[in-house]
């Protein structure tokens, strides 16, 4: 599918993975619609990106906010032809800690944020998606989600956090197959160590040791990469129902 012309909606668009990925589709010619909770940082980023982009305050979890932005994506552009999801949070709980068990209430809300939001948004995006007019090739949309190495490398302390990546692993090639008869392309992208605002607020130090585990490249990934690799699953049509490693071949260590 062609980037230029074409609407996308960017989840978590206002930092990190996402205001990368938005950056690019922008510069590639698409209508970004960014669909954050950072209201501040998603206003200055949508008028910096120029007329073709919009900023809409989004929870991922929210059946109503998730069908505003898909409206929102509608209303400005005149349709919807690619959804983005780089909206999660991640926390450190061990399954029994000192003072007792893992919290319940922890453990479902990375689950309901990373795994549940990221299926809301594609199920409400994609209605949308479907009542457009397909390309050249029959194809009217294209999804990408973000998954990571903590699917199939769970960490200490990352039960919740790896069970809500290895969903949105899991649920890609069902959906992707769902979607097929709709001309709906659907791709995860599981990112390995990245300069996200988290890692970002570690020590120095502690980056440079993070950076020096991959093998090679021997550095931390950037959201330029990651949206790099959006880029060609939007443009390679053959694409469809896979999970991509971005990580330098690193695989994680149990702590």
């Amino acid at each position: 599918m062609e980037i230029k012309g074409s609407a996308f909606i960017v989840t978590g668009g206002a930092s990190g993975l996402g205001e990368g990925t938005a950056r690019m589709l922008a510069g590639a010619g698409a209508s970004v619609a960014i669909a954050d909770l950072q209201v501040d940082k998603g206003e200055a980023l949508a008028k910096e990106l120029g007329a073709k982009t919009r900023f809409v305050k989004c929870d991922v979890t929210a059946e109503a906010d998730g069908q505003a932005a898909v409206e929102a994506a509608l209303r400005n552009f005149g349709g919807l032809q690619g959804l983005v999801n780089c909206a999660g949070i991640a926390i450190a709980e061990r399954t029994v800690k000192k003072d007792g068990p893992h919290a319940l209430a922890s453990f479902t809300r990375v689950i309901n944020i990373n795994l549940i939001g990221t299926f809301n948004m594609i199920r409400l995006a994609a209605v949308a998606m479907a009542k457009g007019a397909p390309n050249a090739a029959g194809e009217r949309g294209v999804v990408v989600n973000t998954a990571s190495v903590a699917a199939y490398d769970g960490q200490i302390g990352q039960a919740a956090y790896s069970a809500s990546k290895g969903g949105v692993v899991g649920m890609t090639l069902p959906i992707a197959r769902d979607l097929s008869r709709d001309g709906i392309r659907v791709c995860t992208i599981a990112p390995g160590i990245f300069e996200t605002p988290m890692l970002l607020g570690m020590p120095k130090d502690v980056q440079e040791a993070l950076a020096k585990q991959v093998p090679f490249p021997p550095r931390l990934g950037k959201p330029a990469d990651y949206a790099q690799l959006v880029r060609h699953i939007v443009e390679n049509e053959m694409l469809n129902g896979e999970t991509i490693r971005l990580d330098g071949a690193i695989r994680m260590a149990p702590k």
